[in-house]
């Protein structure tokens, strides 16, 4: 007697359906790569084309698009400092400064790796644990999902560098940036000031890819305009894989709680994969013994952020399959395609469905380890592109940005938001204010908003949000996460005002 994962397995390797999600992977590679064209867009973009597959091949190559897509943000965010997606955000942190150090293929392959081993990890409870995983998010009410945001909001301390409150106002302003457009409950227009067009509010990428990329870009030019200043450009990505495999597992622990940070951020609905990777990074560096060493180039904020990403994957297809319902916008679309096939997810679904759920399974761990093959070749034509003179880049880039942002709404406003919002980015990093926290601020308003107000309507009663066990645990964290974060930047503000201590003996020679 056959086993379902032994057919699941053939039927994924076979060239009918292995092919597609190979091309699959290498559309989300470039889609995540190119700042402004998301992973949900390049998932569009290819569902016309699976309606003539069987599901199983179809989901394959949406899959590939997938993983692809959340590994090919980190090649511009560690080499161009610009992420390509915005589950990318954190690995920019590290892994741009690690690159201009001159160790840029340390940089995107520990990315790379990262994501590999969190997504083959986090694959794990994907096939052993669904249905409870998902029956745990789903008795998350509104209280949870507020609390839970609070707790991602709270890591702007470590976020701050310099200044807490230059990153306490930098986040505000992300804030209130969520305030601007219709409210979320009832459709009210707010702060728009008669112009109809803001009331949809400001797109989160046109916001990001702004403040990131044009900061960034204009930053870079500044840099080499300047007398004597030389061209920091990576030249070769070449290094020792078993160097850096060693180097991720040597973090085991890091590597572990940053997938299972990933796994459950993506197991809740709407959430995303850009609050799992900045809290797992956050995380990272509160645990970490030399947290003043991240923002230098470490090699913890890459792995925590990338092996969180892929793990979130894991958590979404969670969600979709025992329940259907999405975790964000890309299973939405899977969804989607499973409904136009006549296949409706829900809690029977593994039961009644085997060959296509374990099918599921095998395409995820398939192309999870298919991206880190195609991405070796792709490797090659992003070396070339990176290594072209910057004033030949940055035009590029910028048009491709504003292609990105404009074909999400079809809008030309969108353009306008992302070069004002690049000009913001750019006075911000001139005046020393970060850009992580006014992004943290984009991510989560809406969310705080909506399910503050949500729990408000369902009992009026405020003390539920620490009454409510789940809720007053994260809420008990995000005050301590808060805390720590403050304590970590006092201590190395002590450490950097306090003068080296030279030893009696020394000083005797010296005098």
């Amino acid at each position: 007697m056959s086993s379902p994962w032994l057919d699941a397995l053939v039927a994924v390797l076979s060239p009918h359906v292995l092919v597609p999600m190979t091309i699959g992977v290498a559309a989300g590679l470039i889609g995540g790569a190119v700042p402004g064209i998301t992973i949900t867009l390049t998932v569009i973009l290819v569902l016309p084309f699976t309606f003539g597959m069987d599901p199983l091949q179809g989901l394959a190559t949406m899959i590939g698009v997938y993983v692809g897509g959340e590994s090919g943000g980190l090649v511009t965010a560690t080499l161009l400092g610009i992420p390509g997606t915005p589950s990318a955000i954190a690995t920019t942190f590290d892994g741009y400064p690690m690159a201009r150090r001159g160790e840029p293929g340390r940089a995107v392959w520990l990315g790379i790796w990262a994501g590999l081993l969190g997504g083959l990890l986090a694959g794990i409870p994907l096939v052993m644990g669904a249905l409870t995983l998902a029956r745990l998010a789903l008795s998350f009410g509104p209280w949870e999902y507020f609390s839970l945001f609070a707790l991602t909001l709270s890591i702007v301390s470590g976020l701050s560098e310099q200044s807490l409150l230059k990153g306490l106002l930098s986040a505000t302003v992300g804030l209130l940036v969520t305030v601007i457009g219709s409210d979320p409950m009832m459709g009210v227009a707010r702060f728009t000031f008669g112009h109809e067009v803001l009331r949809s509010g400001f797109p989160f990428l046109a916001v990001l890819i702004g403040v990131y990329a044009f900061a960034q870009l204009m930053s870079e030019l500044e840099r080499q305009a300047r007398p004597g200043a030389a061209a920091v450009r990576p030249v070769d990505l070449s290094v020792s894989h078993l160097r850096v495999i060693r180097e991720i597992l040597g973090q085991w622990g890091n590597l572990v709680r940053s997938t299972l940070i990933g796994l459950w951020i993506g197991i809740l609905p709407a959430v995303g994969g850009s609050a799992a990777n900045v809290l797992a990074y956050d995380q990272a560096k509160k645990a970490s013994r030399t947290p003043e060493r991240f923002g230098a180039g470490i090699p913890d904020g890459i792995i925590a952020s990338e092996s969180s990403n892929n793990a979130n994957i894991a958590g979404s297809l969670v969600t979709m399959m025992a329940f259907g319902i999405p975790g964000d916008a890309v299973t939405a679309v899977m969804l989607g395609a499973l409904i136009i096939h006549g296949i409706a997810p829900g809690p029977t679904f593994i039961a009644s469905r085997p060959h296509l759920a374990y099918g599921i399974f095998g395409a995820y761990f398939t192309a999870t380890i298919l991206t880190v093959l195609v991405e070796a070749g792709l490797l090659r034509i992003v070396l070339r592109v990176v290594r072209a003179p910057l004033h030949l880049l940055v035009p590029v880039i910028l048009v491709l940005a504003a292609v990105g942002t404009y074909a999400l709404n079809n809008l030309i406003a969108n353009v306008w938001v992302l070069f004002a919002f690049g000009i913001v980015g750019y006075l911000m990093v001139k005046t020393g204010f970060p850009l992580a926290p006014l992004i943290l601020g984009v991510i989560l308003g809406d969310q705080i908003e909506v399910n503050l107000i949500r729990a408000l309507m369902t009992e009026p009663n405020p003390l539920l949000f620490v009454t409510r066990p789940l809720s007053g645990l994260m809420l008990a964290l995000a005050v301590g996460s808060f805390a720590l974060g403050v304590l970590q930047q006092r201590r190395q503000a002590r450490a950097r005002t306090t003068p080296a201590v030279v030893p009696p003996a020394q000083a005797a020679e010296a005098g």
